[in-house]
């Protein structure tokens, strides 16, 4: 029985700002039935804040605590381990991290940079690995979709470092087990009674299934129809509204 949903937020809950139809209204209606929810995302181009408050801009019903961010989970794992990064992200999601020494950098962390993944930045981090730095990572997304075309994310240039280095890099965000089960774990619940709903087939769905949840595919978003032949148990729906009632009854009268 599910018991729980992560939905993924870009290209599920809504496409380039605008929600997507009847999304707003599903959020509301599992919020008054006080269904435990998480909306995860890999984005790196925002501060869990300002995710925050697009989402409510919109019309979302969504609080602070709702909000699970890889950024958030690299910041922690830099905290605990005492890392001085060296960061290779967009300069929008630079105040995410403003509370952590960055001097003399002993790791490097990537994320999708945009125009910062230039050689100079570059081969600094590469520089960096080649002392013996750790490489971690927000997320391997090998594309994101904005203004109706996808572009190039993260996952193509650590693939590209990892090779340069001979290293290979430690993903904090999806799909990674560990991310999966941590959003779970804030719920109180175990994997098998939660569902991943997300637009990118790998990062959000293959590895959620791999991680023990259910998880469902939306033909929103990035998706692509070769996408499909790719699942394994998972399901496929055409948006997130027609995807949790697969699953859930979100009527006043259902369970």
């Amino acid at each position: 029985m599910i018991k729980a949903i992560l939905f993924d937020i870009s290209g599920v809950l809504h496409v380039d700002n605008v929600p997507v139809n009847g999304a707003v209204e599903l959020i509301q209606a599992l919020q008054k039935k006080r269904f435990p929810m998480r909306f995860v995302t890999n984005t790196s181009r925002s501060t869990s804040t300002a995710i925050l408050l697009s989402l409510q801009k919109m019309g979302f019903d969504v609080q602070a605590d709702d909000i699970f961010t890889a950024p958030v989970a690299v910041k922690h794992v830099c905290m605990q381990r005492d890392l001085r990064p060296f960061f290779l992200i967009h300069p929008d999601l630079i105040p995410e991290f403003n509370e952590l020494n960055q001097r003399s950098p002993n790791a490097v962390v990537v994320a999708d940079a945009a125009e910062r993944f230039d050689y100079k930045h570059l081969n600094r981090a590469f520089s960096l690995l080649m002392d013996g730095a750790p490489l971690l990572g927000i997320g391997r997304n090998r594309y994101f979709k904005s203004s109706g075309r996808l572009q190039l994310d993260a996952g193509p240039f650590i693939q590209a470092l990892e090779y340069a280095a001979n290293v290979e890099a430690e993903i904090l965000g999806k799909p990674a087990e560990g991310f999966f089960h941590a959003a779970v774990s804030s719920m109180g619940l175990q994997p098998e009674q939660v569902l991943m709903i997300g637009d990118d087939v790998e990062v959000d769905v293959l590895g959620a299934v791999d991680a023990g949840l259910h998880a469902c595919l939306v033909r929103t978003g990035k998706f692509l129809p070769q996408d499909e032949e790719k699942l394994k148990t998972a399901k496929v729906a055409e948006t997130v509204v027609e995807a949790v009632a697969t699953y859930i009854e979100t009527t006043e009268d259902g369970a």
